[in-house]
């Protein structure tokens, strides 16, 4: 059974110099920094090269809002977007057209992490739409057609870990296809996910498939779990006093790290026990936990709060790019995790006692996350169809391409296997 632990980042050439040595020494416990950004400009302007190669990230996550913030914010996109309405591109196609050719390049980009690594790291993740969160069989089918058009070997598709893409996961696993499984907040819905993976993983290895080249990682979001939590706890503490008001203060900023930590255990049950001992020597992928929203948002808390505190081997934290300069100015690195002694049972029924149940708490944000990426879907879409309203049937935007290569090779690729395809 492959492991990351063994792979540091002075064996795949990345992290050089003292820029990169707070992030080498991550790797070395077995932790990989993925970058939760991407836009045209990150990657044109040497600033991603340059992150890869001396910083040492070692991949890329996205999602619909950071598309809308990027597609949306920059012009860098508008002569496709107008090449794209003049071929009779609907917005929803020149959307995902976008998206795909920004997720090849970024791709590209990472493919040598990728082949330095030994196909541990250097992945990139695009995510299905999340309009499709609650319907399995379309997941499936939009899932695919991303590996199919994004056409990398590092590439991973995320798919929401409601109940409805459970199935999904296990469908896509059962085909090869790496899945980054998005939007979990609780240890039930991990396991879930994970034993998806595990399914589909020996669904494809019985198919004759090596296993070797399906990857996953399981996003826990953290930091939302404390914003929420908190918020509770303020209210209890404006109407408390004395020692009862001490004691509500004490559970701020405890309940995100201490599902880290559960889930954390689950990992190691699931992928170090039983459960996947049939697996063992058939080049079976461990499903990485994968820390996300790890940026921090409550100012009290230190910046690097949610990287330092959730160091372990085998897992992935994808962070905002604040948050990558913060940790590289001044994060902490130990096994942060795995050291930790507090009890998260404790933790989860002193909440209780005070009237928050982390159940709720999971459900509400599940239903937070779909809607928010929905949000912003809608909102790109809108900003897309304005964007073509206003153009001129026939004479592109000025920015973006140069007017003398209208397609360019990686354009004129993707618009073939779109239209030899019959993508709609």
């Amino acid at each position: 059974m492959a492991t990351t632990t063994e792979k540091t980042a002075r064996d795949s050439g990345q992290g050089a110099g003292s820029k990169g040595a707070r992030l080498e020494a991550l790797a070395g416990t077995g932790q990989s920094v993925w970058l939760d950004s991407i836009s045209r400009e990150l990657m044109g302007s040497g600033e991603l090269k340059e992150l890869i190669e001396v910083i040492g990230i070692r991949g890329m996550t996205s999602n619909p809002t950071i598309f809308e913030k990027a597609i949306n914010g920059s012009p860098s996109y508008d002569r496709e977007i107008a090449l794209l309405a003049d071929k009779g591109y609907g917005t929803e196609q020149i959307v995902r057209f976008l998206m795909v050719r920004d997720i090849r390049k970024a791709c590209d980009f990472f493919l040598p992490v990728h082949r330095k690594t030994g196909g541990n790291d250097g992945f990139v993740s695009i995510e299905v739409s999340p309009l499709l969160s609650a319907d399995t069989d379309n997941t499936v089918k939009e899932a695919k057609l991303l590996h199919f058009l994004v056409d990398r070997p590092n590439l991973m598709v995320k798919v929401p870990g409601t109940p409805e893409g459970m199935p999904a996961i296990e469908t896509l696993t059962g085909e090869g296809i790496s899945i980054n499984v998005t939007l979990l907040f609780s240890p039930d819905a991990y396991r879930n996910a994970a034993m998806a993976y595990v399914r589909g993983a020996t669904a494809y290895l019985g198919k004759g498939g090596d296993l070797s080249k399906v990857h996953s990682v399981a996003s826990v979001f953290v930091s939302r779990i404390d914003t929420l939590v908190d918020k509770e706890l303020e209210c209890r503490v404006e109407a408390a006093t004395g020692s009862g008001k001490a004691s509500l203060e004490a559970l701020a900023g405890q309940a995100g790290i201490a599902n880290c930590q559960t889930i954390y255990h689950c990992f190691e049950e699931i992928f170090r026990g039983e459960k996947t001992r049939h697996l063992s020597g058939k080049e079976f992928r461990l499903q990485r936990p994968l820390w996300a929203s790890t940026g921090t948002k409550n100012p009290k808390y230190s910046d690097t709060l949610y990287v330092d505190s959730l160091i372990a081997p085998d897992t992935v934290n994808t962070v905002p790019m604040a948050t990558l300069k913060a940790f590289v100015d001044h994060g902490q690195v130990s096994p942060a995790l795995v050291a930790n002694k507090n009890d998260p049972q404790k933790l989860a029924e002193a909440l209780k006692g005070v009237g928050i149940n982390l159940d709720d708490v999971f459900r509400i944000l599940v239903a937070e996350g779909v809607k928010s990426f929905e949000q912003s879907f809608e909102t790109l879409n809108k900003a897309i169809s304005d964007k073509v309203r206003s153009m001129v049937p026939g004479k592109p935007a000025t920015g973006g391409l140069p007017e003398t290569t209208r397609w360019s090779h990686d354009m004129k690729d993707l618009i073939e296997k779109w239209e030899s395809n019959g993508v709609s």
